[in-house]
């Protein structure tokens, strides 16, 4: 009898994510609706809210210096170990990498690079607006704090907004922005806000930050999620060049070598090569002396003395020229041949009887 395996969830997991092998078409990309513009502007409003109240040193900065005075770190020291390694959750750094692990590997599944750069553009945008606003306001924190009851604004601090709650806000919030269906957004959205919220108080009871901190850094981060829709074109096109780029390369890395067709019937010759002149000079003997070792060989085996045909002297006439061969006949003496004027008989001796 044949039984089927159960599926755990993990299985299942896999399985549905199998079924993707290529980009899904039903991803919901975010638009600026009117929804989410008013709730920018009411963010944005509450932001400038904030600000207004600790410039002019109201009773959000007396509640602050009693959150300050009320030293939570000392009211409930036995979560203190704990919270050191919450606040972590809150840092750019591992955060970053925790959250673009996660995105790249779902850009592979999915075949798409929008995950990345949609984390990239939020991530720039953080650190331009938190960045400025905390320049700018140079608010110090408690530990720094010189006047008891003074907002400590313009002293050179930069604490004002929390980055540590706008991080979190913005690092995890970006996973529920880019979920694929409406379930997953509301589920991640309620674990990111969890999340950012127990960092931004995490900071408070470790005495780093005011209390104001931590609201104006709530509705930072808020900012940077809600404006994300603006920045779609953008990452759009950039999605669209980088891949173009990719693909040229791939194709320069895979493009075979040209090959030399054979010229057929008909068809063109290809041009002749043209002659390039060469000119040649004549020996001379500042040459012939210096030729190579081969030839330097050859002529060292032969006689030191060179002949007389070759000896040097100026051109004179034929009939002025003195013979070059040894005086005499050139064919070998023989004993049995007379020279010549001789008579024979003189020379034969007599033969019979």
């Amino acid at each position: 009898m044949r039984t089927e395996r159960n599926l755990t969830r993990l299985d299942r997991v896999f399985a549905r994510l199998d079924r993707e092998p290529e980009r899904p078409a039903h991803i919901d990309v975010p638009k600026m609706s009117r929804h989410r513009v008013a709730l920018l502007s009411a963010t944005l409003a509450f932001y400038l809210a904030i600000v207004w109240l600790i410039v002019v040193t109201s009773w959000l900065v007396r509640l602050d210096w009693q959150v300050m005075f009320f030293r939570p770190y000392q009211q409930w020291p036995e979560i203190h170990a704990f919270l050191d390694y919450y606040v972590v959750l809150g840092q750019r750094g591992p955060t970053a990498v925790m959250v673009a692990a996660w995105l790249g590997w779902r850009s592979w599944r999915q075949h798409t690079l929008r995950p990345l750069l949609t984390l990239g553009a939020s991530l720039l945008l953080l650190n331009i607006t938190v960045g400025a606003a905390k320049l700018g306001m140079g608010r110090l924190g408690p530990h720094y704090a010189t006047t008891i009851g003074a907002n400590e604004m313009g002293l050179g601090g930069d604490i004002f907004p929390s980055g540590h709650t706008a991080n979190a806000v913005v690092t995890w919030g970006i996973l529920a922005y880019l979920a694929s269906t409406p379930r997953a957004r509301r589920w991640l959205s309620a674990v990111s806000a969890v999340v950012s919220l127990g960092v931004g108080l995490t900071t408070v009871y470790l005495g780093t930050h005011w209390l104001s901190d931590v609201v104006l850094g709530w509705a930072a981060g808020l900012l940077v999620l809600l404006a994300l829709p603006w920045c779609e074109p953008l990452i759009a096109r950039a999605e669209v060049r980088i891949l173009d780029l990719r693909d040229r390369w791939r194709d320069r890395r895979t493009a075979p070598s040209p090959v030399l067709e054979p010229t057929r019937a008909g068809s063109p010759a290809p041009p002749a090569p043209v002659a390039v002149p060469v000119s040649f000079k004549p020996r001379t003997a500042p040459q012939d002396e210096e030729a190579p070792a081969a030839r330097e060989t050859v002529t060292a085996a032969r006689s030191p003395r060179a002949p007389a045909y070759l000896a040097p002297g100026p051109h004179s006439a034929r009939s002025e020229r003195t013979p070059v061969t040894p005086i005499g006949s050139r064919r070998p003496p023989h004993s049995d041949r007379l020279p010549r004027g001789t008579t024979a008989s003189a020379a034969r001796p007599l033969t019979g009887g």
